[in-house]
């Protein structure tokens, strides 16, 4: 073998090791690509999100129902829904690398996933700074480093600065009705919970470590939140109708203070970097309800 050959491979496979990568997903297991991804399937609307904040939009192949965000998110192929997959139309896509969602796709879903020989990163944020550090994962993924780490940074700058904004303000008790029939909520082991405490407010079902559990009626009345929110539901749940059902509870203090509210789901229970919006607004309507609970402390605070 001549001499510029041997450079030649030599050059090569250190192009192949330069461009490898070697990540751990959030539930400790260890991806592997020889190369930056090119091609995405995305298994769950945050995820897509993410990819999209990450600069790594147009490297997504297909996804999953409810991806919506942004807008170039509604033209991309779908595979199915987060809980049920089209496995053949996944492979004829072939991807690079699948991110599936570890408590959200199901059991089955991922099982079968393992079978495919191909890397899969399972994404699972319990908190903010998990969402952040999912942005700077799927740039490394994508080769789209630059834009990634710049929209973490932006991410993490605006969670520090609503931390220090709420630091120290009175706790405010809350409960997040995610539906009726059954009824369900959001428990510690949802990111959200971390949402909550950054703006000084405290699920009132902190304690339930599954990420969406089902509650009694009872139970709500006992742990008694001072601010009850639910989604709007895109516009199908209505803010009369969702009181008028909760009227009857005057014993709650969120429903005899009329501190009930609709939110946009998608910013309170999607973990995207869109969470940080929702956030603020959470931040927002704490603020209010202080004003009824701590009327002397939130006067002095605004005379201050």
């Amino acid at each position: 073998m001549s001499l510029f050959k041997y450079l030649a491979i030599l050059t090569c496979l250190w192009s192949t090791l330069a461009q490898a990568i070697t990540l751990e997903d959030d539930a400790g297991n260890t991806v592997v690509l020889a190369q930056p991804a090119q091609r995405i399937v995305s298994l769950a609307p945050h995820v897509t999100e993410v990819l999209f904040s990450a600069g790594a939009g147009d490297r997504i192949v297909g996804t999953v129902s409810y991806s919506d965000y942004p807008d170039a998110a509604k033209t991309i192929p779908l595979v199915g829904s987060y809980n049920q997959v089209n496995f053949e139309q996944i492979l004829a896509l072939r991807p690079d690398i699948i991110i599936a969602w570890e408590s959200g796709n199901n059991s089955d879903t991922l099982e079968k996933l393992a079978t495919l020989n191909l890397p899969v990163y399972l994404s699972e944020p319990k908190d903010l700074q998990t969402i952040g550090r999912n942005i700077r994962q799927f740039g490394i993924l994508a080769g789209t480093e630059t834009a990634a780490n710049a929209a973490a940074d932006a991410f993490e700058q605006q969670r520090h600065t609503l931390q220090q904004a709420n630091a120290g303000k009175p706790v405010i008790t809350l409960f997040y009705q995610v539906w009726e029939e059954p009824l369900y909520t959001l428990g510690g082991g949802h990111f959200s919970h971390d949402m909550y405490e950054l703006c000084g407010g405290r699920n009132i079902f902190a304690d339930l470590e599954h990420p969406s559990p089902v509650v009694t009626l009872e139970a709500i009345v006992t742990r008694n939140p001072q601010v009850m929110l639910t989604g709007n539901h895109h516009g199908k749940r209505k803010i009369e109708e969702w009181k008028a059902k909760w009227a009857r509870w005057q014993s709650i203090d969120a429903v005899k203070n009329d501190q009930l509210y609709l939110v946009d789901q998608d910013i309170y229970t999607r973990s995207s970097p869109r969470a940080i919006l929702g956030a603020a607004h959470l931040c927002e309507l704490l603020d209010q309800a202080r004003k009824i609970y701590y009327p002397e402390q939130s006067s002095g605070a605004e005379g201050s």
